[in-house]
């Protein structure tokens, strides 16, 4: 068994060194400059890197450790995708108010939690397993650019990638105690319009098709379509409509954010919104978007692999627990495949996305250990 414990004050030195990198998702130099510094430490235990590159987000890194470490299609499948994303949704300047630190076993920071921590965790293990003669077969790492952001341009990379593994590790953070995420819900978005006739509030407000009205009607048409005994939820959290008090708006327009925990209530949420029709006289409706993110659900394939790797982790004398999470993550695209999946493999902690976010320390060589056992004694 590693002793990961005492790899953690350099664990913490890599984890400094790539928060201190800011990386929101909408500045590509920035992002390339925390890709850059994951190739380099890729390259430094001899993976061969790919650079996956993109005009508008930051490029992806692809890292290949082990034996045969590109292998053709039609090979057996004994490889492991790991999974990160580098980007976060704080903005270049952050570090001024919220400063990388540790203290009373925690250690704060923007990006820590989510997911700069689970990336420190992969390299850890890996670095530990070469360094043992341990790393026998094929590992991947994959850390890509824009998963904050929808993951429009790494889509289909991670797919590609995880067809071809035997397990695949998302390294996202786990929940508050440690549980790793054994489902998560899918995720969409719908964008309604409405069209309606402006004119004068007052000296011809009769002639006016009033759109606010319009999509005032279609709110409460699209929160009653959420169920809350299946896990699905719709939530029209912005609205934008009109110009002036004095004028009938003749547009509004709304964003409609929702949730699924099976498959086929994307379904069922898709063909009603669409079916959504003008109560209003004189207006006209429309209605973009749906499911970005398939649902990872808690199926046999999920409890089977959890399941195994509980066993694993016990061999080594860790427990872990089974959760689940409303959000969505990369490791949603990978749910429909058929792949063994875990996801909530990195840090753990709490606040993400906030200037509160930090994680307990301590996950740090628990995770590293956890990671290197699975890739040990997956089979």
């Amino acid at each position: 068994m590693f002793d990961f414990d005492a790899r953690t004050p350099e664990m913490l030195d890599l984890l400094k060194k790539l928060v201190e990198t800011e990386s929101p998702s909408s500045d590509k130099a920035a992002v390339d400059r925390v890709g850059a510094l994951v190739a380099e430490e890729c390259r430094r235990l001899c993976a061969a890197v790919e650079m996956v590159p993109n005009l508008v987000t930051g490029d992806h890194v692809v890292a290949r450790f082990g034996p045969q470490t590109n292998p053709s299609r039609g090979t057996k499948r004994d490889g492991i995708l790991l999974m990160h994303h580098m980007d976060t949704v704080f903005p270049l300047g952050t570090l001024a108010s919220m400063p990388f630190y540790s203290k009373d076993e925690k250690t704060f920071g923007p990006g820590v939690l989510d997911m700069k921590g689970g990336i420190v965790i992969s390299l850890t293990a890996l670095a530990a397993l070469q360094a043992a003669g341990q790393l026998t077969r094929p590992v991947t790492l994959l850390v890509t650019s824009d998963e904050e952001i929808g993951s429009d341009s790494s889509h289909e990379l991670i797919v590609e990638l995880a067809k071809e593994a035997a397990l695949v590790l998302v390294m996202e953070s786990g929940l508050l105690d440690g549980s790793l995420k054994t489902w998560r819900k899918g995720v969409g978005d719908f964008f309604v319009k409405v069209k309606g006739r402006a004119a004068h509030a007052g000296g011809a407000h009769e002639e006016g098709r009033n759109a606010i009205e319009e999509m005032a009607h279609q709110v409460l048409a699209i929160q009653k379509m959420t169920d809350y005994a299946k896990g699905t939820t719709l939530n029209v959290g912005v609205i934008h409509g009109g110009t002036v008090a004095n004028v009938v708006p003749d547009f509004a327009e709304a964003v409609v954010d929702f949730r699924v925990l099976v498959p086929e209530e994307a379904g069922r949420v898709s063909a009603a919104m669409q079916a959504l029709a003008p109560v209003t006289p004189g207006t006209t409706l429309e209605v973009s978007g749906g499911l970005n993110r398939p649902p990872m659900p808690n199926d046999d394939l999920m409890k089977t692999t959890f399941e195994k790797a509980r066993q694993i982790a016990a061999e080594i004398g860790l427990e872990i627990k089974a959760g689940g999470s409303g959000g969505g993550s990369d490791g949603n695209f990978v749910a429909p495949l058929g792949v063994p999946l875990l996801d909530g493999m990195g840090t753990y902690g709490e606040g993400l996305h906030s200037e509160r976010e930090y994680i307990f320390t301590r996950s740090l060589p628990e995770r590293a250990a956890l990671t290197a056992a699975l890739i040990q004694k997956w089979s």
